[in-house]
């Protein structure tokens, strides 16, 4: 069994509903994401994935926050825009990027700073 992690990033503001304290005041991240993907098998030229085919899928959906108020992109007008929630959501938005391949996601990690991250996986 094979596994990849692409890194890329994104840029956005957020606020979390209810928080009580700083956070609930609107303030931005430099987002981390890293995806993480598994494959049984090689190509013909041995490769699970180009890893530039899986940043470009990946950027793909993260576009959609990239400079963004998060609060403002559903679902996240109803549910808090956490690192727990954002990672979910981008997982499901790739999940289904590869229903038809050979390569099956693994993890979403998301980080809101250098030291603090979430990561959901099913």
């Amino acid at each position: 069994m094979y596994k990849l992690r692409i890194i890329t990033d994104f840029d956005a503001a957020h606020q979390l509903r209810g928080y009580k304290g700083k956070c609930e005041n609107i303030h931005g991240h430099n987002w981390k994401v890293e995806v993480e993907v598994m494959a049984e098998n090689l190509n013909q030229i041995g490769l699970a994935i180009d890893f530039k085919e899986l940043k470009n899928i990946t950027d793909g959906v993260i576009s959609k926050l990239d400079h963004t108020f998060i609060n403002e992109i559903p679902p996240f007008t109803v549910i808090n825009p956490s690192s727990e929630n954002i990672a979910r959501w981008i997982y499901m938005a790739l999940r289904n990027k590869f229903a038809n391949t050979s390569v099956m996601l693994y993890s979403v990690t998301v980080w809101e700073s250098d030291h603090a991250s979430a990561t959901y996986m099913e």
